[in-house]
């Protein structure tokens, strides 16, 4: 059986360093496969970019997801959000167990930002009952992001049971840190940061955090230990701090 769940998130801005001055996505990789994460959660990552394949002579030839995942992550899912002339970006899942279903929900408020929930199923050693995973990036207004957090919370409500173990971690864009009393209230969601050290991460700006963005909400679980993975190892490949937690299965 496998007791514990190494989980992390990050938002890694298509590759690129902050305000895309270069591209990090080799630089991001190694970073990614030192963590030892199980299941690790992405957003703005690029399916498809022509433009920046024939631009940088290392571009990799796979999708980030796939690029991303290398030899760490057995199992990977994508969901294609934005869509324009040149390629697609979305959210994707890596994780080191079988995924055994997953499926990626349209929640654009609007049609000027395209935003998903990529939910997933996998099969852990051991456990009774499936690990559930949701990567989301919510938008950047007030009202679009509350009906993104109804989709949310219906999603979950239809096809997470109530003892399966819930994962659900992204950038949630949530300037005013509502979405916690909100995910609490209505599906008994805790955040990791807050559970480990009584209130939530600071993510952003990568190099010198200030808002709380970027979040882990967990159910089922009991947090043992969350980190912010900053520093100028991290802060130069993506605007956004990456996440890191270790949870135990209750």
């Amino acid at each position: 059986m496998t007791p514990t769940l190494h989980v992390a998130t990050f938002n890694i801005h298509k590759g690129f360093s902050h305000f895309n001055r270069r591209m990090a996505v080799h630089e991001l990789r190694e970073r990614l496969h030192t963590l030892g994460a199980d299941v690790v959660f992405l957003q703005e990552v690029l399916g498809m970019q022509e433009t920046h394949a024939s631009r940088y002579e290392n571009w990799p030839r796979a999708p980030q997801y796939e690029f991303l995942a290398g030899s760490v992550w057995t199992d990977f899912a994508y969901g294609r959000n934005a869509v324009y002339d040149e390629g697609h970006h979305g959210n994707a899942i890596l994780s080191r167990f079988p995924i055994v279903r997953w499926e990626n929900e349209d929640i654009s408020a609007h049609r000027f930002e395209q935003r998903g929930l990529l939910h997933c199923e996998m099969e852990v050693p051991g456990w009774s009952e499936n690990l559930h995973c949701v990567c989301v990036h919510l938008g950047l207004f007030a009202r679009g992001r509350t009906k993104q957090l109804l989709l949310l919370r219906d999603r979950i409500r239809r096809l997470v049971p109530e003892k399966a173990p819930l994962v659900v971690a992204g950038d949630f864009n949530d300037w005013s840190i509502k979405a916690g009393s909100f995910l609490l209230k209505d599906l008994n969601l805790g955040e990791a940061f807050e559970l480990a050290h009584g209130k939530p991460a600071r993510s952003f700006p990568a190099a010198l955090p200030m808002f709380h963005l970027d979040r882990i909400y967990v159910r089922g679980f009991r947090v043992e230990s969350a980190h912010v993975l900053h520093g100028h190892s991290w802060a130069k490949i993506s605007d956004h701090a990456a996440l890191s937690a270790v949870m135990t299965k209750e």
